[in-house]
C-alpha cells in the first residue's frame, strides 16, 4: 500500500471473489453462475436502449421499481434497485448498523459480510453454525444490533424455513433483520411476505443466479418504505445513478419473461439432486443445498488436493482454506453435460487415492 493510505482501512482484508482464469478454457464451477444465457426477452429490452446511452439512467430507476413491485405484491417506494446485491447489503450495513450496533451473522457465510462490517467500522458476532452446518435461530434473538441472514445459506446452501426467518424477525423488534435471498429461487421459502407485517424486515435478491445477469450488476432489496428511504438517503449520497440503462432495461426483462427463470432454476434444482446422489455414492458427505451449489468433503481425500487435482483437469470448484470449510469444496451445479465430467474426474481421482 503507498504512504497515503488512510490508516483506517490499512488492516482491510477485502473479499477475494472466485477465480476468473483467462490462460485456458475451463468447465466453470466455482462462482455459482447459472449455466443458461440471459432470457431472450432481456436482451432484446436491453438493445432498445442502446441508442440513447448518451443520457444519464433514470436515479429514480421508476420502470424497473415498478416491474418489481408488481411483481413481488409491493409498492414502488418499498422497493430499492441496486448494482448488484452486495451494494444493497453494503448499504445496509452502513445504515442500520455503527459502533454501538454491532452486526451479527454466522461464521460460515457470505464471506462479504464481515469486509462489509470493517469497511463501514462497525464491531460484529459471528455465530458458529452447529455441528450440521446449520444455523440455530435462537442464537440471533435479541441481538445487539442488525442480523444478516443469507437464506439459503452462502457456502453450505442449507435453508431455514419460513417460520424460523420470522421468529428472529419478530425476536429483533429493535433492529433490522436483513435476508440476503440471493439462492432462494432454487429451493428455498423466501421471507418477501412477511415485509408488509414488520417494519425491520428487509429482503434482498439478485439477478445474478436464477435470472442469469451476474455480468450485468444487477439486485434489489423490498422493506418497509422507511427503511427503503434510509438506503436511498445512501444511494444518493454516493451514486444516484447506480444502476445503468443497459442493466435496468435486461432486468425489465427477465421480469417479463418468469417462465424461463423458474424452467432454468428447476432445471438446476434437479440437476443438483442428481448430483448430491452421484457424489455420496463415492463416499463424499454433502448438505442438504437448496441453491444452485453443494458442498461436499471425501473423508479419504483432501479438500485442497481436490480442488487443485481438478483444476488440473480442466475443472475449476472453489475451496476455502479456512478452519471449518478446508476439507470441502463448494461446487457449482452447471449443466447436466458439465456435472458428468466432474463426477467422472472425481471418480477418477477418488479411485486413486
Amino acid at each position: 500500500m503507498s504512504r497515503f493510505f488512510s490508516k483506517k482501512y490499512e488492516t482491510l482484508s477485502p473479499y477475494v471473489p472466485g477465480e476468473q482464469p483467462r490462460d485456458r478454457r475451463y468447465i466453470k464451477l466455482n462462482t455459482n453462475e447459472s449455466p443458461f444465457p440471459p432470457s431472450k426477452k432481456a436482451v432484446e429490452k436491453a438493445e432498445e436502449v442502446l441508442g440513447r446511452l448518451n443520457l444519464y439512467s433514470d436515479p429514480d430507476l421508476k420502470f424497473i421499481r415498478e416491474a418489481l413491485a408488481e411483481t413481488y405484491g409491493a409498492d414502488p417506494d418499498e422497493v430499492l434497485v441496486v448494482n448488484g446485491s452486495d451494494e444493497a447489503l453494503n448499504f445496509a450495513f452502513m445504515a442500520f448498523g455503527d459502533e454501538n450496533r454491532p452486526a451479527s451473522f454466522p461464521d460460515v457465510t457470505y464471506g462479504f459480510y464481515p469486509v462489509f462490517a470493517r469497511l463501514n467500522g462497525i464491531p460484529f458476532r459471528e455465530i458458529p453454525l452447529d455441528d450440521a452446518f446449520e444455523i440455530t435461530p435462537s442464537d440471533y434473538f435479541r441481538a445487539p444490533g442488525p442480523v444478516v441472514i443469507a437464506n439459503p445459506n452462502a457456502q453450505t446452501g442449507i435453508a431455514l424455513p419460513f417460520t424460523a426467518i420470522e421468529e428472529i424477525v419478530k425476536q429483533n423488534p429493535g433492529n433490522v433483520v436483513i435476508v440476503d435471498e440471493a439462492y432462494v429461487d432454487f429451493g428455498g421459502e423466501s421471507a418477501l411476505p412477511l415485509v408488509k407485517k414488520y417494519e425491520n424486515l428487509l429482503v434482498v435478491q439478485t439477478f445474478s443466479k436464477s435470472r442469469s445477469l451476474a455480468g450485468a450488476r444487477l439486485g434489489f432489496a423490498i422493506g418497509n418504505k422507511a427503511l427503503i428511504q434510509d438506503l436511498n438517503t445512501i444511494r444518493c449520497s454516493i451514486n444516484p445513478y447506480n444502476v445503468n440503462s443497459v442493466t435496468c432495461a435486461l432486468g425489465i426483462g427477465v421480469l417479463s419473461d418468469p417462465e424461463y427463470t423458474k424452467k432454468n432454476a428447476a432445471y438446476v434444482a434437479e440437476v443438483r439432486e442428481i448430483t448430491k446422489k452421484a457424489l455420496r455414492a463415492l463416499g463424499f458427505t454433502v448438505t442438504e443445498s437448496k441453491s444452485n451449489f453443494i458442498l461436499a468433503r471425501h473423508p479419504g481425500v483432501d479438500g485442497g488436493f481436490l480442488y487443485r487435482e481438478l483444476k488440473n483437469r480442466g475443472i475449476l470448484v472453489r475451496h476455502f482454506d479456512t478452519e471449518r470449510l478446508s476439507a470441502y469444496n463448494r461446487i457449482t451445479i452447471g449443466s447436466r453435460e458439465q456435472m458428468q465430467v466432474l463426477l467422472e474426474q472425481i471418480k477418477s481421482i477418488v479411485a486413486g487415492r
